[in-house]
């Protein structure tokens, strides 16, 4: 087997790190940027031939790889856990810069608005999870909240924890969100029976839900615009 030229003994302009230094950061390819999040590769190949590798398992695309676990990122040779752990922690930071750069400021009027305010915690995950916004009177956030997480085809919502949270912070109305990793967005029967028990349950606390979101890969369907609520 040949050994892989290691990175500090190619010419200059080829080192990711030093290319980034010399060029800024839109001078690196994906696969250099991933090599330098990676740190190294192994005996047998670079670390921007490891990135190659990790990239083109999930098509060359980012929102591939931050599907991936830690546990998918490790069965790559080369990948230990803390690799694989600074690579899950690269693509949870750009996750939460799309969540502050999206953040809504003014009311949520329209499910779109919503859907912008929620998609950076649900569009690129590989199991369900259950959130809700919270809204004061002025139909601002107060606050999103992770009710449940679960696995590929469903999670378990108790309606008590969604009203508990909302009795905490106050809220006047609530958006109900969750995603269906699948990217089919129809809602099921569970969906519309959870939907229909939550709203039931709000009546009494004086709670309007004004709308419930599934959130597929890049797009929603909203309860509200479809007559269902």
């Amino acid at each position: 087997m040949v050994k892989a030229t290691a990175i500090k003994e190619w010419a200059e302009d080829d080192r990711p790190r030093e290319k980034m230094l010399a060029s800024g950061r839109g001078a690196v390819s994906d696969s250099e940027l991933l090599a330098i999040i990676l740190g190294s590769g192994s005996r047998s190949e670079s670390a921007v031939q490891l990135a190659k590798r990790i990239l083109a398992s999930v098509g060359n695309n980012w929102k591939g790889l931050g599907r991936l676990q830690i546990s998918d990122l490790m069965r790559f040779k080369g990948v230990g856990e803390a690799k694989a752990v600074s690579v899950a922690a690269a693509m949870e930071i750009g996750r939460r810069r799309a969540e502050t750069a999206e953040e809504v400021q003014q009311p949520i009027v329209s499910s779109k608005m919503a859907f912008d305010a929620i998609k950076a915690k649900l569009s690129d995950l590989s199991h369900e999870e259950f959130w809700v916004l919270l809204l004061n009177r002025a139909n601002k956030i107060i606050r999103k909240t992770l009710v449940s997480r679960g696995g590929v085809s469903g999670t378990v919502v108790d309606s008590r924890v969604v009203f508990k949270a909302a009795v905490g912070d106050l809220a006047a109305g609530l958006i109900l969100c969750h995603n269906h990793p699948s990217g089919n967005l129809k809602p099921s029967v569970a969906d519309k029976k959870l939907t229909e028990k939550i709203i039931a349950g709000a009546q009494l606390l004086d709670l309007q839900i004004l709308d419930h979101l599934i959130i597929g890969d890049q797009d929603y369907f909203s309860f509200a615009d479809n007559g269902l609520l």
